[in-house]
């Protein structure tokens, strides 16, 4: 077997046996190889389950990978495993969500400021859904928690990292969701950060 085909079946084997998504730099040691050398890999498993339309695909998280079925087989995936059908988001969720993926790290109080109505239960229940998750506590009296998105976000989004999140449609939506004071005060506990790019990485973690 070629070193490159061993790789990538290598590979294939650690994400199915994972089945979430994995770092960049845990897959590559994972692999014996350096960090840059991971990415020819991915390309070439990605190449081959397209060439040869297979259900695999493989997901770019922020920075992670994930194995994971293509969309068009989610109806027999769904049908096979009796998975209910999600409930959709509702629009304060949405509303929500919004806020939070492009001012975060923010609190709860801070999503109420812009919206305007108590989004404490909002918050807790994108929680839940695994859409969000606590990125550390400000320190200001109280220290309260602040909130980001997570990989599972941008799965369900189809993001490959926050990069990717559609600009605002107008100047009005750009000042409705402007740069969140909170970010500055900071400081994150038992939150290791998914993304590239994320606005908490200046910050250090416990």
């Amino acid at each position: 077997m070629e070193k490159l085909e061993y790789e990538c079946a290598a590979l294939e084997a650690v994400l199915f046996a994972a089945g979430e998504p994995i770092e960049g730099d845990r897959l590559a040691e994972a692999l014996g190889i350096p960090s840059y050398d991971l990415q020819p890999i991915v390309n070439q498993l990605q190449r081959h389950y397209t060439e040869s339309g297979s259900a695999l695909q493989i997901l770019e998280l922020g920075g992670s990978f994930q194995l994971s079925t293509r969309t068009e087989y989610a109806d027999a995936v769904k049908a096979a495993l009796e998975i209910k059908k999600n409930t959709p988001l509702s629009n304060a969720a949405m509303e929500t969500l919004t806020i939070i993926a492009y001012n975060q790290p923010v609190t709860k109080g801070f999503v109420e400021r812009v919206r305007g109505v108590d989004s404490g239960s909002v918050v807790n229940t994108l929680v839940e859904r695994g859409l969000l998750e606590e990125a550390g506590r400000i320190e200001v009296p109280g220290r309260p928690l602040a909130y980001r998105t997570t990989a599972h976000f941008l799965r369900c989004f189809g993001l490959s990292s926050l990069a990717d999140l559609p600009p605002l449609p107008n100047s009005e939506d750009t000042d409705l969701f402007a740069v969140s004071p909170d970010a500055a005060d900071i400081q994150t506990e038992d939150a290791e950060t998914d993304y590239e790019d994320d606005p908490t990485e200046t910050f250090e973690d416990n």
